[in-house]
């Protein structure tokens, strides 16, 4: 009787299928959760006047984004026109300017350049308008101070030639010559807007404008700036005191400058890995600058976008373009800012929300207390989203209306959609990448619904800009594994030279099975 030869690779492979089978039959318990992503609640346009919701409804619409992205810079629009030139009296000596720090994150690809160029649009034509009608005075001034410069130049040289007896009066009088050429004030060239310059290049503009300007960017490489791109030093002094109101010193052309009320506006819209790198400026956190944001995390909407949305309506776009361009040149002439009151009711409203989040603050127990430093402004916050959304409601006469309680109710809808986006902001801060990357496997796995998977076919179906590499899979898959979703079988030895088989996976019948 003669035996045939065991080949050692049919072995294994037999091996490999057995334990594959027991496995399969093996019994599985209830994975353990992964910590859930949040869910962020969804941006309330019912708190805009029709006007105003109307347009960023219709932005929306034709560039196929979130209206998160459109309602968030329409704040920061409103906070340009304001800031500096408004403030809300809230209570006692407690009072808020009126402008913001808005930040909007989207992936690449999703249109927020264009969201950005079509809500900020009509800002730029105010620059235009306020720059026009600054022009005549400006040359005035400029040619006013040449001349008065020239007249006390001969003076003096009149004086340095004259007789000793004449000398002292002559002299005297150029002096008050000097003095008045010197008094002659040329007004700067109006300026709403600034882009991505350097802190004191911010800082002078701020000088130079009465202490009132928005710096507006659809990339937010300002981030970079602030983190010290050409310093080396990250400088944050400009945004923490323009953000606050405090006095800032700024030192320009060997002079010294104070702006007694800084109020700077920011409105950002950036790709979510710059929410990251901005948590790592040296210092952000402890000095308050990432508290100081208002943080929107819009819906990606690609892959799921109409090709032919509905276009905006001409008459929605012109209404909106006529009512910024009203809020911003009535509010261009004010020097002194004008004080918004509120109601009795709608201070109590306010009251009554402070006294709500006030335990939500706690270090322990409060689900807010890990990101205090942010959630302690929100009184304060709230208080400038009512002020802007009134001066929205009446573009024109917003500073002879008291705020409502109605307002102020809109007010917090919207502190409540920022205090949810920033709680997923700051936990993408802190993020902790594996389970960040596993609960997108995790997504992947169900929505496929394999009861069996290569490790080379889930690779496929991933993003490169999360997975650059099958190495960045390996410690997601492992996680998984340690939760129970996915069981890992052994791998077939060939003993050949080619490429070795992809692991593979079971996964639990929670994912593969519909019904289970």
């Amino acid at each position: 009787m003669s035996t045939q030869p065991v080949d050692s690779q049919d072995l294994w492979a037999g091996f490999a299928a057995l334990d594959a089978q027991q496995e399969a039959a093996a019994s599985w318990d209830d994975p353990i959760p992964l910590t859930a992503r949040r869910e962020l609640p969804a941006f309330p346009t019912e708190v805009f006047p029709p006007w105003l919701g109307d347009f960023v409804r219709g932005v929306a619409e034709e560039t196929q984004t979130a209206v998160d992205a459109a309602g968030s810079l329409a704040l920061a629009v409103l906070a340009t026109a304001a800031g500096g030139r408004a403030t809300v009296h809230v209570r006692g000596r407690w009072r808020e300017p009126l402008n913001l720090f808005v930040v909007m994150a989207l992936p690449p690809g999703s249109r927020k350049s264009a969201v950005f160029g079509l809500m900020t649009d009509p800002l730029y034509t105010c620059e235009k308008l306020m720059a026009t009608k600054a022009a005549g005075a400006i040359i005035e001034a400029e040619l006013t101070a040449r001349l008065a410069k020239e007249v006390a130049d001969n003076a003096a040289t009149k004086a340095a030639r004259a007789d000793a007896d004449k000398r002292d009066q002559l002299m005297a009088e150029a002096i008050s010559l000097g003095q008045a050429a010197e008094a002659v004030t040329v007004p700067n060239k109006p300026r709403l807007l600034a882009d991505d310059a350097t802190p004191e290049v911010i800082s002078s503009l701020l000088a130079e404008q009465g202490g009132r300007l928005s710096v507006m960017s659809a990339e937010g490489g300002i981030f970079d700036i602030i983190a010290g791109r050409y310093s080396g030093t990250p400088n944050m002094e400009p945004f923490l005191k323009g953000h606050a109101g405090d006095r800032l010193r700024v030192d320009r052309r060997g002079r010294e400058e104070f702006i007694d009320s800084p109020a700077l506006t920011m409105g950002q819209t950036v790709q979510p890995s710059v929410l990251e790198d901005i948590s790592r400026i040296k210092g952000a956190g402890d000095r308050g600058l990432l508290g100081r944001f208002l943080y929107s995390l819009p819906e990606d909407l690609v892959g799921y976008r109409e090709v032919t949305p509905e276009p905006l309506a001409e008459d929605v776009a012109d209404l909106y373009e006529e009512r910024v361009t009203s809020l911003v040149m009535s509010l261009a002439g004010w020097t002194d800012p004008a004080v918004l009151q509120l109601t009795p009711e709608a201070n109590e409203t306010l009251a009554a929300y402070e006294r709500r989040q006030e335990p939500r603050l706690r270090k322990r127990g409060g689900d807010l207390g890990h990101i205090r430093n942010w959630a302690a402004k929100l009184g304060g916050a709230t208080a400038r989203l009512a002020g802007l959304l009134h001066l929205a409601a009446h573009t024109e006469n917003g500073h002879t209306q008291p705020v409502t309680a109605s307002t102020m109710r809109d007010a917090i809808k919207l502190a409540d959609y920022f205090t949810g986006h920033a709680l997923a902001v700051f936990d993408l801060m802190g993020a902790d990448h594996t389970a960040n990357r596993a609960r997108t496997v995790l997504d992947l796995l169900r929505a496929n619904l394999w009861a069996e998977v290569s490790k080379r076919e889930v690779m496929t179906k991933l993003s490169r800009a999360e997975f650059p590499t099958v190495a960045d899979l390996d410690p997601a898959l492992d996680l998984l594994e340690d939760h129970g979703y996915v069981r890992a079988q052994p791998v077939a030895k060939t003993g050949g030279r080619g490429r070795p088989p992809s692991p593979r996976y079971l996964t639990h019948p929670q994912l593969s099975e519909p019904t289970a």
